[in-house]
């Protein structure tokens, strides 16, 4: 049971919703941890393929919200904090927290911004495969304006998806801006009218995991992500090495090429839950 998020499955992909639209769909601890779980539960269930992420009324995500009572905007000593989690001795960004579950997660993960993407709103999906956005979208990396610093991971994800530039010019002057602006910048790869958002980021998702093993994709996500902290070729050629040595002895590999020689739709029956290679290509782990 979910208060905060809605979950559906539509022809195997999973569409999440976060669902406080009377707050503009504002971040709290539990939809943080609504949200983590959902993505548990794509990772762990083979007949989802792919995951797109929307907002509930006229917003994606306006930030983290401020109204709350809790301490997500105020620092207490480290030794009175009992009911977080801790990382390197101070309490985790809860941004971060979920960033980081949707990077490692083992299956496309798409957003379809309908709204306002402010804060953790727009942070949130940068470790998301693909960005489509609403006309009616804006963004802001509103932080320095709250006396903040980035979260969410995304002092590391924003540079790599829209380059160094781009990405202190948004941060540095903490301005919102428009869907073009977004589009140009290179944060959101399509701009759709709003009544056909939904309808795009659902075929986008159906043509990342339609006649694809899902085992490859999970394998393939990771390479690519996890190529990024790489600082030249080599490391990439050894992992690609190892990854597809290990798809080589799964079924879905024997499966592809058969299916290609046939002229055949290929019926793959890879698991990701099972069959993911075991090799350690340097991203992160669950958290």
């Amino acid at each position: 049971m979910t208060t905060e998020i809605r979950f559906e499955i539509d022809g195997g992909c999973a569409i999440i919703t976060l669902d406080r639209p009377a707050k503009l769909n504002a971040f709290t601890a539990v939809m943080r941890d609504e949200l983590i779980a959902a993505f548990d539960r794509i990772d762990a269930d083979d007949a989802i393929r792919a995951a797109v992420i929307t907002g509930a009324g006229r917003a994606f995500c306006a930030g983290a919200d401020m109204s709350s009572a809790d301490r997500a905007f105020t620092a207490t000593p480290v030794a009175a904090e009992r009911s977080v989690d801790m990382i390197d001795g101070v309490p985790r960004d809860r941004g971060g927290q979920l960033a980081l579950r949707i990077a490692a997660s083992l299956k496309p993960v798409i957003a379809a911004i309908n709204g306002p993407a402010v804060g953790v709103g727009a942070t949130m999906t940068l470790p998301m495969d693909a960005r489509l956005a609403s006309t009616d979208a804006r963004f802001g990396f509103v932080y320095t304006r709250r006396g903040l610093g980035p979260e969410a991971a995304s002092s590391w994800f924003l540079p790599r998806v829209v380059g160094i530039s781009q990405a202190l010019e948004w941060m540095l002057t903490a301005e919102l801006f428009d869907a073009a602006e977004a589009l140009r910048g290179g944060l959101v790869r399509s701009l759709h009218e709003p009544d056909d958002l939904m309808p795009a980021a659902l075929r986008l998702a159906r043509r990342m995991t339609t006649g694809t093993s899902a085992v490859a994709t999970a394998a393939t996500r990771r390479l690519l992500w996890g190529g990024l902290t790489m600082t030249e070729p080599t490391p990439a050629h050894v992992a690609e090495s190892h990854v597809n040595h290990e798809l080589k002895l799964g079924p879905d590999t024997s499966e592809g090429v058969a299916a290609f020689l046939a002229k055949r739709t290929p019926d793959f029956r890879g698991s990701p839950t099972r069959d993911l290679p075991t090799y350690a290509v340097p991203w992160p782990p669950r958290p």
